[in-house]
């Protein structure tokens, strides 16, 4: 008797550890790594950008079209690549619950590194309100296109190519709906 009930303690234990939650990474933010020079960390938050500590292990990210495999410990997981320039920075994780993507501009003056979130709905108002304007004021045409152009040499210098542009405001509508 005593045999039996300690199997089915034991198994009772063992199923419900099997039904434990799984850690998701929902959000998260680019902040500058204050233990590497040039370099970055992901932070995993919640919604009010309260870091996640029970945030732990590899997680699969893609950075700017790039998959890496993240370590995080704590809540916050290092990129290990420098940044020589300032630069757009494109960060994406998959998990069961969707994907998850932000677009940051990496800002790099003295030896510090400033990450700005660049938001989908000012990528999409930019090119809009240039067309608008072209249409609005037709002496307007020439000046709005090279604006544009201005506009679209500086996404691309510093790597955030068309793709990724779209890729950007698409994931950004998804997260409305």
């Amino acid at each position: 008797m005593k045999k039996l009930l300690l199997i089915i303690c034991l198994v009772t234990i063992s199923v419900s550890s099997t039904f434990a939650d799984t850690i998701a990474i929902n959000h998260f933010v680019i902040k500058e790594n204050p233990f590497a020079k040039s370099e970055v960390a992901v932070v995993a938050t919640d919604t009010a950008n309260v870091i996640q500590e029970n945030v732990n292990g590899v997680f699969t990210f893609t950075m700017n079209g790039f998959e890496e495999q993240l370590t995080f410990d704590k809540g916050t997981a290092f990129y290990r690549h420098k940044i020589d320039k300032s630069t757009f920075l494109y960060a994406r994780h998959q998990n069961d619950k969707g994907t998850h993507s932000i677009l940051y501009y990496v800002y790099k003056h003295d030896d510090k590194l400033s990450p700005l979130h660049i938001s989908w709905v000012l990528l999409l108002a930019i090119p809009c309100g240039l067309v608008l304007l072209a249409y609005m004021f037709k002496r307007f045409i020439i000046i709005a296109i090279i604006i544009f152009c201005i506009f679209m040499y500086f996404n691309y210098h510093n790597n955030l190519s068309i793709p990724t542009f779209f890729q950007s405001i698409i994931d950004g509508l998804k997260g409305i709906f």
